[in-house]
């Protein structure tokens, strides 16, 4: 077999795939040690798919999680099967509907794509790179205490 090995060939940017990649990214997010990265990917991959008419801004709706605890709202995306939230910008209270709570009911499709495969399409998607944690040279290194016997001096 003649096959590429750094590109399969279900990880070519279609709606279907790019939605499915933001739902696994999304979804582990949430428990990563350092969610920041991935909440980027999904952030830039949304505004260029809905740059280029591949995805919609629906509405607002109530945020489940809001900060200091006041009432904040999201927007609501929909790209292929799928649906996420954004930040709002402030055209986005001008111009989407509110559609109050969140729909516990309304879930998304299960998604067939391992972390890895959906970083490594979005990443090429978006041009976004990982930074790579440096070895753990800029940690400082444990040292013994230094006892003194008593009555010797410290200086």
């Amino acid at each position: 077999m003649n096959r590429d090995r750094n590109h399969s060939p279900h990880l070519d940017p279609t709606v279907e795939n790019l939605s499915q990649a933001i739902f696994t990214v999304n979804r582990h997010a949430k428990t990563a040690p350092n969610p920041k990265f991935l909440y980027k990917l999904k952030h830039d991959a949304l505004k260029k798919l809905l740059k280029e008419g591949k995805a919609k801004k629906v509405g607002l709706h109530f945020s489940n999680n809001p900060k200091y605890s006041q009432q904040q709202s999201d927007v609501l995306v929909v790209c292929g099967k799928y649906s996420f939230h954004l930040p709002p910008s402030k055209s986005d209270f001008a111009y989407l509907p509110h559609l109050g709570k969140l729909d516990k009911n309304v879930r998304n499709p299960k998604a067939h794509l391992s972390l890895n495969e959906a970083k490594k399409l979005l990443s090429l998607y978006t041009g976004l790179k990982e930074e790579k944690k440096q070895s753990n040279n800029n940690k400082k290194r444990y040292e013994k205490p230094v006892f003194k016997r008593l009555g010797d001096n410290y200086f």
